[in-house]
């Protein structure tokens, strides 16, 4: 079974919705595969801890930042957190920090680049909320895979 994502577009054709935002690697992983849980944040990272804290189950944390590279909203500290806590990966439409020490963890992180200053702290935001990116719905519920190629999402799981 490959979940290599060029694999999963041949198999799978339309089925299958390829993100258009370029999105870098920071996370030691760089593929990965699970069912999406979404937020909806600008520059605030309260709710993207809080659901971190929680048991991933191989789950994909999509962030929709509104491409704000204005502060960070995960840093070494979270995605520790989510690796130990059982997530399979982060995508963040917005910022990192600590990107030298994030590299280092294993768990899969796509973000458009990084931030040395942190979010704010007031909790603002959505979760489980439809949500758009590089021309891709993500849905909670929905399935998505991740590699060096880049992020393709389809309504359940798939095999290349």
């Amino acid at each position: 079974m490959s979940l290599a994502t060029t694999d999963l577009c041949d198999a799978h054709g339309d089925n299958v919705r390829v993100v258009a935002a370029q999105f870098r690697d920071y996370g030691a992983r760089r593929e990965f595969a699970g069912i999406i849980t979404t937020l909806k944040v600008y520059e605030d990272n309260v709710l993207v801890r809080a659901a971190l804290e929680e048991p991933g189950h191989g789950r994909v944390l999509v962030v929709d930042g509104a491409a704000s590279l204005r502060c960070a909203l995960v840093g070494d500290l979270i995605a520790a957190l989510a690796h130990t806590n059982g997530w399979e990966g982060i995508i963040i439409n917005g910022a990192i920090r600590d990107s030298v020490a994030v590299g280092a963890i294993q768990i899969g992180i796509k973000a458009l680049g990084t931030c040395p200053r942190r979010s704010a702290k007031n909790g603002q935001g959505q979760r489980d909320v439809t949500i758009s990116i590089g021309e891709v719905t993500f849905s909670p519920g929905a399935w998505l895979a991740a590699d060096a190629d880049g992020i393709v999402v389809a309504d359940g799981p798939l095999e290349g």
